[in-house]
């Protein structure tokens, strides 16, 4: 089943209202995936600096003294702002991989959910609209976003269980489908370096489209080897600092609508979730086509 939005704008006047449009957006799909939800924000960030999204069932415990610790640990300014089970750390790009490795050594229970210039992820168990609400999306403003309400199918509703996945820097990806060959690119993709950390189908997406990226491939090639290489029935979409990307197997037949105008771009599983965006009365209205890959940037 599964819901998916995401909302490109043009219009920078909108930014402010991103948070606030992709909620309402979100809140509408809580049919088609009431059991977890999430969304990647992205927003202005500084090219010397990255941004860490860490998640702990035992916030207040990992959270109490993280910047402090973890600065220590890197030898650099760590900054930190706790939303609800996640914080967002930004620290020098250059001390990233070192802030990975002693994340991992000083906060076990805690994981990464996403790391980048200007991608933030926060997803968790619950209702779309409890998740929203927790984590105060409706006040977040930003260039792009995606989101996902998930119905379990494959594996257990947990917090990692959830959409969107991210397996490479600004790079994040939501799914509704299944994946039928997900264990042979799982291993494949493992052998060139890209590690998987979930069960799901889905993430196994983002590490196959995030592979084609550090090879050289455009969004749009990545999208397109996509529909060849990966079994299964499916709609992704994928966000990346740019803008975002989005794609139907050959057969199509999981929902999708998408509507464009001179202020936006917007995706859904279904055309209620678009009741709500401004000038929706005069947008282009069309389902995307099979094996076709449609993308947006800045």
């Amino acid at each position: 089943m599964c819901g998916i939005v995401g909302l490109f704008l043009k219009d920078k006047s909108l930014e402010p209202r991103l948070g606030e449009l992709l909620t309402e957006m979100l809140i509408t799909m809580t049919e088609r995936g009431p059991d977890s939800a999430g969304l990647a924000i992205y927003r202005s960030g500084q090219s010397d600096t990255a941004k860490v999204t860490v998640q702990s069932p035992n916030a207040e415990a990992d959270f109490a003294s993280l910047d402090t610790d973890l600065g220590k640990e890197i030898g650099a300014e760590v900054k930190m702002e706790r939303n609800y089970t996640h914080a967002l750390l930004t620290l020098p790009t250059a001390k990233l991989d070192e802030a990975r490795e002693a994340l991992a050594r000083i906060r076990p229970d805690a994981t990464i959910m996403g790391t980048g210039e200007s991608m933030e992820i926060y997803k968790e168990v619950g209702l779309p609209k409890d998740v929203a609400e927790n984590f105060h999306i409706s006040k977040m403003s930003g260039s792009h976003g995606i989101g996902h309400t998930r119905m379990a199918t494959e594996s257990n509703v947990t917090t990692n269980g959830a959409h969107p996945y991210s397996t490479g820097t600004d790079q994040c990806l939501v799914h509704n489908g299944s994946l039928s060959n997900h264990n042979m690119w799982r291993r494949r993709l493992a052998r060139e370096g890209i590690h998987t950390v979930s069960q799901n189908d889905t993430e196994v997406g983002a590490a196959y489209i995030s592979w084609k990226l550090q090879n050289g491939a455009s969004l749009k090639e990545a999208l397109e080897s996509s529909v060849e290489d990966i079994d299964g029935f499916f709609n992704f979409v994928v966000g990346t600092k740019d803008g975002f990307g989005v794609v139907r197997d050959h057969i199509a037949t999981k929902p999708a609508i998408m509507a464009e105008t001179d202020q936006y771009v917007a995706f859904a599983s279904e055309y209620r979730a678009f009741a709500d965006l401004p000038g929706i009365e005069n947008a282009k209205i069309w389902e995307p086509e099979p094996a076709t890959a449609y993308f947006w940037s800045h």
